[in-house]
């Protein structure tokens, strides 16, 4: 059984490097560049701040990356899921009852929010790095790396539909040949000149800042670029679980890294001209075009990884109440995360293609990178505090060692980047606070339409005691009325009532429940309730990974003592139409915006994959 066990994890890590390490694992294509030969703040190239610079790398990879997010977030799952919505559920579960919880929901909805902001620039930037390799090879290719690097990102998206389990079986492969080739070219430049490798003493990186605190701390604005992807090994957690994760970062990756890092750092040492582009300049003149080849392979891994991730922290605001509901293609039959959101690609791909357009290089890219993927990390270590003390009950004093020492070194970086703001990290932080601001309007504007509809409502008991002394024509069959109140009468039962004058022999009230854990057991999906002979109260459970798929749910009534026959079921939904007015609860601007979100949101009827023929919606206008 314990080799059945081991062959499994060795399987879901290399399927792991596939998905979870791409984007970190690419890092080395613009790290040791921007920070020696950015086009801001960049460092000289002397023999002390060579090293100092790769032992802040080798440093910062081990405490923010290896122990941070591989040994101790990681612990923090949501159920066996990661990510930072997973980790805000968790939080609120714990805190639901504290004064702080909404603030707290705040703040991880702005992560989540932030990490919108890096999945735009990482293809970006990753891609353009890749292809810029051309450039080594001849300049001729100058012109066409621009070109070049929009055709990929296109192509990237325009095959987003298709899904990627044709060709994901590819990825783990093709992302350990990568690893195996960064460490490889790392040991021959290493070979020529061991002294780097005393960069592994701390001491290094003391002394880097020491002799120039300022430098050393703008520095940290490109030093930075090594640790993206962090948070994507959290995010990720869920599809592997948590072992396979860590035994594919300490296996390969972490060892491969920093053998690349270590090695672009002695080809300095002999040679600082190779600083235009260290990466490529690590491989023998024969491997130039192959290299361009299997980088951009490997960039495509990377956006594809958090393309993905997209997709899933959507899925997850939408179950969650965060975000309108939009259409979800299912891209496997076999996994259930393979999944696909048009609108959402599309976005991605025009803001991708303009940031391509818009700063031309990798170069003028690491501005605008770095101060989401930082504040990202700041609000993952505050959140992962409150879970340690009021879910794992850690002491207060050992809490704050050790969540406020990786809070400190968070800080720093947060505090380095916000100095690019003005170079171009002002994108993803607009993009963030966009998407933040669209997230909380959604949430309010429901929330007050909620209270709107409840106001007028009809309470359920006494409105099914006033039907016992009516003379209602029945018909045969199941009616079923979706609400999000199951203790009042929902609007299209009163105006399937007054318009017909009649009711079905069976109805029951439906709401629909997303809890903050990923899945719900299958057992647990219904909970039913007996009003009288006619009316029932019904239940639908889902975790924030489950899909809704009602008529799948409805099939488990039977579980509960009820037979239903989906085929004499009709399902009522309420249509509300939406009028803001002044002195309403939300500000003008944002009502507008909740309306037209509202108006633009995707069906229900598709979201619960209920039968368009045996779907009955009924209007009703609701003044916010």
């Amino acid at each position: 059984m314990s080799e059945k066990i081991k062959t499994k994890t060795s399987t879901l890590a290399l399927a792991a490097l596939g998905v979870v390490y791409g984007d970190i694992g690419t890092s080395p294509l613009y790290t040791m560049k921007e920070v020696f030969n950015g086009a801001h703040h960049a460092v000289p190239i002397t023999p002390e701040h060579i090293l100092g610079v790769l032992s802040v790398i080798f440093w910062s990879l081990v405490i923010v990356v290896a122990l941070k997010y591989v040994v101790f977030v990681m612990r923090a799952d949501n159920r066996g899921e990661g990510g930072i919505m997973a980790l805000m559920a968790l939080v609120l579960r714990g805190i639901a009852d504290k004064p702080y919880a909404n603030g707290v929901m705040l703040l991880g909805l702005f992560g989540a929010a932030l990490f919108y902001g890096d999945s735009v620039i990482t293809p970006a930037i990753s891609v353009l790095s890749a292809v810029e390799g051309l450039e080594i090879v001849t300049p001729a290719f100058k012109p066409y790396i621009l070109p070049i690097s929009l055709a990929v990102i296109v192509g990237l998206f325009v095959v987003q539909k298709h899904g990627t389990s044709r060709i994901g079986s590819l990825f783990g492969p093709i992302m350990v040949l990568w690893f195996i080739t960064l460490g490889a070219l790392g040991i021959l430049s290493i070979s020529q000149n061991l002294s780097v490798l005393s960069a592994l003493n701390p001491s290094h990186a003391f002394h880097y800042f020491l002799i120039d605190p300022v430098l050393g701390f703008f520095s940290l604005g490109a030093a930075v670029l090594a640790l993206t992807g962090g948070e994507a090994l959290y995010a990720d957690m869920g599809h592997f679980g948590r072992k396979p994760v860590q035994l594919a970062w300490f296996g390969l990756v972490l060892p491969a890294l920093v053998l690349n890092y270590y090695g672009q750092g002695a080809l300095l040492l002999k040679n600082p001209e190779a600083i235009v582009n260290p990466f490529y300049h690590l491989a023998p003149d024969w491997m130039l075009l192959p290299m361009v080849g299997l980088a951009t392979l490997a960039t495509i891994i990377a956006s594809q990884a958090v393309i993905s991730g997209t997709y899933s922290i959507t899925r997850q605001a939408m179950q969650l109440g965060y975000s309108p509901r939009m259409e979800i293609q299912h891209t496997s039959h076999a996994e259930i995360g393979q999944i696909y959101l048009p609108v959402i690609n599309w976005c991605l791909m025009i803001a991708v293609a303009l940031l391509i357009i818009g700063f031309g290089s990798s170069s003028n890219l690491a501005a605008a990178y770095g101060i989401a993927v930082t504040g990202t990390m700041v609000i993952t270590t505050l959140l992962s505090f409150i879970v340690v003390r009021k879910i794992w009950k850690w002491s207060l004093p050992f809490s704050l060692i050790v969540v406020g020492g990786f809070l400190a070194v968070d800080l720093l970086y947060f505090a380095a980047n916000a100095l690019k703001i003005h170079e171009g990290g002002w994108f993803p932080l607009l993009f963030g606070i966009a998407i933040f601001v669209l997230m909380t309007t959604w949430k309010k504007g429901r929330e007050l339409l909620h209270v709107r509809i409840s106001a007028e409502a009809i309470s359920v008991d006494p409105f099914v005691k006033s039907l016992e002394h009516l003379d209602m024509v029945t018909i045969p069959g199941t009616a079923i009325f979706l609400t999000q109140d199951a203790n009042v009468i929902p609007h299209a039962l009163l105006h399937s009532l007054k318009h017909y004058k009649c009711l079905h022999e069976r109805v029951i009230i439906l709401t629909v429940e997303t809890l903050d854990v990923p899945y719900v057991e299958h057992d647990q999906h219904i909970a039913i309730q007996t009003i009288d002979q006619r009316f029932y109260r019904m239940k639908v459970k889902y975790g924030f990974m489950d899909q809704p798929d009602l008529p799948k749910a409805l099939e488990l009534c039977h579980l509960q003592g009820m037979e239903l026959d989906l085929m004499s079921t009709t399902f009522f939904l309420g249509r509300e139409t939406l009028i803001p007015r002044i002195g309403s609860a939300m500000t003008s601007w944002r009502g507008k915006l909740f309306v037209t979100m509202f108006r633009n949101a995707g069906s229900a009827a598709a979201y619960f994959k209920l039968p368009p023929n045996r779907v009955v919606e009924l209007g009703a206008q609701v003044v916010l």
